[in-house]
C-alpha cells in the first residue's frame, strides 16, 4: 500500500512538474513576443522621432524665414511710408522716379504675395504634420495602453505561478515529511518483520529436525516392513488403482454430456441436409414427376438415401461412450475403450462422404451445363465443389486425430504419451477448420438459392426445397461453431486430464493393465465395502456389549434387591404365626427359585458384590459405583478428544507457521524491494526539487529583470511622448501668435 502510495504521488508530482514545464515555456514564448513587439515599437518610435525632429526642423527654419519676410515688410512699410511723403513733396519731380517707385512696389507686391502663399502651404503642412502627430500620439497611446494591460496581465500570471510554485514547493515539502515518517514506519516494520522471520526460522529449524527423525523411522520402517516397492518398476505400478477423484469423474461425465447433447444435434443437421438434398435432386435441375432423372443424379440420389445408415451410429458411439464414463470408473485414454468404436463409425461416414463426393461434383457439373444455368449460378457451383471438397477433407483429418485418440486403449505402442497433448490440439483446430467450412457452405449455398428463386422457371417445390436445405446448412454451422468453442474451452483441461493414472509413472502401459487395474479397482471398492460393514458390525457388538453390561448391572441390582426383599421377609416371618410363615415359605421358594435362573444368566460377569449380608445402604452404594464407572468414561472420552484436538491443532500451528514463514521471507524481501526504490524516489525527488526550484527561481528572476527594462522603455517613451506634446503645443501656440 505504501509504494502504491508513493507511486501515485511520484506520478500526480511528475504530471505537476510537466504542466509547469509546459506553462512556463509558454511564458518564455510571451516573452519573446513582447521583447520583439517592444523592439518593434522602439524602431517604429525612433522613426517617428526622427520625422518629428525633421519636422520641427522644418518649421523652425519656416519660423526663421517669416520673420525675416516679416523684417522686410516692415522694412518695406517704413520705406513705403517714408516715400510717400516725399512724394506729395515732390509731385513735380521726373517721371522717371515715380516709374521707378511703382516698378518698386509691383515688385515689392509679387514678392509679398508669393510669401504670403508660400505662408499658408506652410500653415497647411504645419496642420497636416499636427494631425499627424495626433494621430500617432493616439497610437501610441493605444499601444501603450494594450502593452500595460499585456504588461498587467503578465505580472499577474507570473505572481499566480509563482504562488503555484510556492504552493507546489510546500507540498512537496509536506510529502517528504510523510514520506520520512513512512520510510520511518516501514523501517519499523521490516525489524519486525526481521524479528518474525528469526523466530520462524528458528521454528523451522526445529520443525525440520521433528520431520527429519520422523523420515528416517519411517524410511527405517518401509525398508524392514516393505516386503518390494511395487512403484520402482512401470510394469507392476501400472496395476496399482491410482487415488479415486470423484470430481474428476464428474467433470468427465458432464462433459461427455455435453458432447453427446453436441453430437445430436449435428447428426440431426446431416440427416435433414443429406435428405433435402436427396429431394432437390428429384426436382432440379429436372423434375422426377415430369421427366426421368439422369443415371448419375438416381446413383447419387440412391446413395443419398442410405445416409441414416452411416450418420445414426454416430450418435450410437457417442451415447455408448458416454455410458461408460461412470463415477466410479477411472476416464483417460487407456481405459475409454468406447472411443474406439465411436472412431470405427466415424471412419464409416467417411467412406460415405468419399463416395458421394464424385456423384456430388458431377450433379453440380451436370447443373451448370443446363440452359437454365447463368453465369453467377455456375459460378456458386464452383464454389460449392470446392467446399464439398473441403469438407470431406476436413472429416478426413477429425477422423485421423480421433482413430490416433482411440490407439492408447487398442494398441498401446500406435500413439506415444507424449504426443497426447498435440493430437487433443490438432482435433480442436480441425473442428474448427470444419465450422469455416460450414461458413463458406452456407453463404455459397444461400447465394446460389438466391439466384435460382430469381429464375423464370423456379417451382414452389424447389423454392422450399432450397430453404430447408439452407436451415439444415445453417443448423450445421451453428452445430460445428458450438462444438468447435465447446472443445477449445475444455482442451486445456482435457490434456492436464492426462496425468491421471497410476502415482510415480507416466501412466498406463497397456489396455490390459488398464484392464486390470479397472478389476481391482472394483476388487477394491468391493473389500472397501465389505470394511465398512465388518466397521458397522463392529460397531454394532460394541454397542451391543455396552447395553450388555448395561443389563447386567440391572441384573445386579436386582438380585440385591431381591436379597434385601428376603432379608425383610425373613424378619417377619420371625414375628408371625405357623400357618402364615408356611404361606411365606411356599411363597419365598418360588421368588428364590426366579433369582436362581437370573443367578445362572449372569455367572459369566463377574459381580461387584457377592455378599448377602447387606447394610441398609446398598442401594446407595450401587448408584455411587455406577456414577463411578460413568463418571471415567466420559473422563477417558473427553481425555481422548481433547488429545485429537491437540494434534490437530499442533499440526495445523505447524502448516501456518510453515506458510507464515514463506509469506514472511517474501513480505521481507518485497519490503526491501520497495525500501530500495523508496529511497530512490525520495533522493530522485530531491534532486527534481532542487533543480525545479533553481529553474522557478532563475526564470522568476529573467522574467522581473525583463519586466523592469521594460517599465523602463515604457516611462521613457512616455517621458519623450510628453516631450513631443510640449513642443508641439508650444510649436502651435507660436503659429497660432503668427
Amino acid at each position: 500500500m505504501a509504494s502504491a502510495e508513493l507511486q501515485g504521488k511520484y506520478q500526480k508530482l511528475a504530471q505537476e512538474y510537466s504542466k509547469l514545464r509546459a506553462q512556463n515555456q509558454v511564458l518564455k514564448k510571451g516573452v519573446v513576443d513582447e521583447q520583439a513587439n517592444s523592439a518593434a515599437l522602439k524602431e517604429q518610435l525612433k522613426m517617428k522621432d526622427q520625422s518629428l525632429r525633421k519636422l520641427q526642423q522644418e518649421m523652425d527654419s519656416l519660423t526663421f524665414r517669416n520673420l525675416q519676410l516679416a523684417k522686410r515688410v516692415e522694412l518695406l512699410q517704413d520705406e513705403l511710408s517714408l516715400s510717400e511723403p516725399r512724394g506729395k513733396k515732390n509731385k513735380k519731380s521726373g517721371e522717371s522716379s515715380s516709374q521707378l517707385s511703382q516698378e518698386q512696389k509691383s515688385v515689392f507686391d509679387e514678392d509679398l504675395q508669393k510669401k504670403i502663399e508660400e505662408n499658408e502651404r506652410l500653415h497647411i503642412q504645419f496642420f497636416e504634420a499636427d494631425e499627424q502627430h495626433k494621430h500617432v500620439e493616439a497610437e501610441l497611446r493605444s499601444r501603450l495602453a494594450a502593452l500595460e494591460t499585456e504588461a498587467a496581465q503578465h505580472q499577474a500570471v507570473v505572481d499566480g505561478l509563482t504562488r503555484k510554485y510556492m504552493e507546489t514547493i510546500e507540498k512537496l515539502q509536506n510529502d517528504k515529511a510523510k514520506l520520512e515518517v513512512k520510510s520511518q514506519t516501514l523501517e519499523k516494520e521490516a525489524k519486525e518483520c526481521r524479528l518474525r522471520t528469526e523466530e520462524c526460522q528458528l521454528q523451522l529449524k526445529n520443525l525440520h529436525e521433528d520431520l527429519s527423525g520422523r523420515l528416517e523411522e519411517s524410511l527405517s520402517i518401509i525398508n524392514e516392513k516393505v516386503p518390494f516397492n511395487d512403484t520402482k518398476y512401470s510394469q507392476y505400478n501400472a496395476l496399482n488403482v491410482p487415488l479415486h477423484n470423484r470430481r474428476h469423474q464428474l467433470k468427465m461425465r458432464d462433459i461427455a454430456g455435453q458432447a453427446l447433447a453436441f453430437v445430436q444435434d449435428l447428426v440431426t443437421a446431416l440427416l435433414n441436409f443429406h435428405t433435402y438434398m436427396e429431394q432437390r435432386i428429384q426436382i432440379f435441375p429436372v423434375d422426377s414427376a415430369i421427366d426421368t432423372i439422369s443415371p448419375l443424379n438416381q446413383k447419387f440420389s440412391q446413395y443419398l438415401h442410405e445416409n441414416a445408415s452411416y450418420v445414426r451410429p454416430l450418435e450410437e458411439g457417442m451415447l455408448h461412450l458416454f455410458e461408460s464414463i461412470t463415477e466410479d470408473t477411472v476416464t483417460v485414454l487407456e481405459t475409454t475403450v468406447k472411443l474406439k468404436t465411436f472412431s470405427e463409425h466415424l471412419t464409416s461416414y467417411i467412406c460415405f462422404l468419399r463416395k458421394i463426393l464424385p456423384y456430388q461434383l458431377k450433379s453440380l457439373e451436370e447443373e451448370c451445363e443446363s440452359s437454365l444455368c447463368t453465369s453467377a449460378l455456375r459460378a456458386r457451383n464452383l464454389e460449392l465443389s470446392q467446399d464439398m471438397k473441403k469438407m470431406t477433407a476436413v472429416f478426413e483429418k477429425l477422423q485421423t486425430y480421433v482413430a490416433l485418440l482411440a490407439l492408447p486403449s487398442t494398441e498401446p505402442d500406435g500413439l506415444l504419451r507424449t504426443n497426447y497433448s498435440s493430437v487433443l490440439t490438432n482435433v480442436g483446430a480441425a473442428l474448427h477448420g470444419f465450422h469455416d467450412v460450414m461458413k463458406d457452405i452456407s453463404k455459397h449455398y444461400s447465394q446460389k438459392a438466391t439466384i435460382e428463386h430469381e429464375l423464370p422457371t423456379a417451382t414452389q417445390k424447389l423454392i422450399t426445397t432450397n430453404d430447408c436445405i439452407l436451415s439444415s446448412v445453417v443448423a450445421l454451422t451453428n452445430g460445428a461453431g458450438k462444438i468447435a468453442s465447446f472443445y477449445s474451452n475444455n482442451v486445456d483441461y482435457f490434456i492436464a486430464s492426462l496425468s491421471y493414472g497410476p502415482k510415480a509413472a507416466s501412466g498406463f502401459i497397456s489396455p490390459l493393465s488398464a484392464e486390470c487395474m479397472l478389476q481391482y479397482k472394483k476388487k477394491a471398492a468391493a473389500y472397501m465395502k465389505s470394511l465398512r460393514k465388518v466397521q458397522q458390525s463392529l460397531e454394532k457388538i460394541s454397542k451391543l456389549e455396552q447395553e450388555k453390561e448395561h443389563w447386567m448391572l440391572e441384573a445386579q441390582l436386582a438380585k440385591i434387591k431381591l436379597e434385601k426383599e428376603n432379608q425383610r421377609i425373613a424378619d417377619k416371618l420371625k414375628s408371625t404365626n405357623s400357618g402364615q410363615l408356611v404361606g411365606l415359605a411356599q411363597d419365598n421358594a418360588a421368588v428364590s427359585n426366579a433369582a436362581g435362573q437370573d443367578e445362572a444368566a449372569a455367572k459369566a460377569v463377574p459381580e461387584p458384590v457377592q455378599s448377602t449380608s447387606l447394610v441398609p445402604d446398598v442401594e446407595s452404594r450401587e448408584d455411587l459405583i455406577k456414577n463411578h464407572y460413568m463418571a471415567r468414561i466420559v473422563e477417558l472420552t473427553s481425555q481422548l478428544q481433547l488429545a485429537d484436538s491437540k494434534s490437530v491443532h499442533f499440526y495445523a500451528e505447524c502448516r501456518a507457521l510453515s506458510k507464515r514463514l514463506a509469506l514472511a521471507e517474501k513480505s521481507k524481501e518485497a519490503l526491501t524491494e520497495e525500501m530500495k526504490l523508496a529511497s530512490q524516489n525520495i533522493s530522485r525527488l530531491q534532486d527534481e526539487l532542487t533543480t525545479t526550484k533553481r529553474s522557478y527561481e532563475d526564470q522568476l528572476s529573467m522574467m522581473s529583470d525583463h519586466l523592469c527594462s521594460m517599465n523602463e522603455t515604457l516611462s521613457k517613451q512616455r517621458e519623450e511622448i510628453d516631450t513631443l506634446k510640449m513642443s508641439s503645443k508650444g510649436n502651435s501656440k507660436k503659429n497660432k501668435s503668427r
